[in-house]
């Protein structure tokens, strides 16, 4: 079993509460003015991660968050906003799988 798979595993038994979650996103967050969208947006990952203890990156690109735009992630953030957003995930993988 692989590293993600292994993250995947101990994120399901290990749900995010949801202020563990919004805290995983203070950087992100911090001193940025959003969008309602934007907000939305992150507020939804947030839910996924509270309810789901983890999520793929790719995941950004698929229903609901393609409900904000088409392009999902990268339709509603730039692309240094969206750079910084997956390295958020990336840290809660690594987190996970530690």
């Amino acid at each position: 079993m692989g590293a993600d798979s292994l993250g995947s595993l101990f994120a399901t038994w290990s749900v995010w509460t949801r202020g563990a979650a919004k805290r995983a996103f203070h950087g992100f967050l911090d001193g940025k003015i959003l969008s309602a969208n934007q907000i939305q947006f992150v507020n939804l990952v947030v839910e996924y991660l509270t309810q789901s203890g983890w999520m793929s990156p790719a995941q950004l690109y698929e229903s609901p968050f393609t409900d904000f735009s088409p392009r999902g992630i990268e339709g509603v953030f730039d692309p240094a906003h969206v750079t910084q957003l997956l390295l958020v995930l990336e840290s809660i993988r690594q987190t996970a799988a530690a």
